[in-house]
């Protein structure tokens, strides 16, 4: 009696351990492909901020280069809100995906692009 009461026994438990395996299986699985699809979607966002922070640094060093022949009083703001947004964007933390202002930084920078964009393009 005791070998069928132990053969009962596994086929009972056979449901609570075949979903405790799968369970495990699919937990290690499901690990491993969010450790990929995360790297995978920090590289694309990464990619597309350091893309937008490397265009308004082209735009504020060809900006700077035009106006550094000119000394007039309208001028020099503009140089210095263009130098404002140069210092901001070597502050910038590229190298640290942790940095808990990131976007706070970013949306500074965009907000000082639109203010040297809106100075600058009174120039032309």
């Amino acid at each position: 009696m005791a070998g069928s009461q132990d053969m009962f026994d596994a086929i009972v438990m056979a449901d609570e351990r075949f979903h405790g395996e799968g369970y495990r299986e699919g937990y290690e699985e499901g690990s491993s492909l969010g450790v990929t699809e995360g790297r995978q979607h920090g590289r694309l966002h990464g990619a597309k901020i350091g893309s937008e922070i490397g265009c308004y640094q082209g735009f504020a060093f060809a900006w700077k280069c035009l106006l550094h022949s000119c000394t007039t009083e309208k001028d020099s703001r503009k140089m210095k809100v263009l130098e404002s947004l140069i210092g901001m964007i070597q502050k910038f933390p590229y190298d640290d995906p942790t940095y808990d202002k990131l976007h706070e930084d970013l949306d500074k920078i965009r907000g000082k692009f639109k203010q040297v964009r809106t100075l600058c393009s009174s120039c032309w």
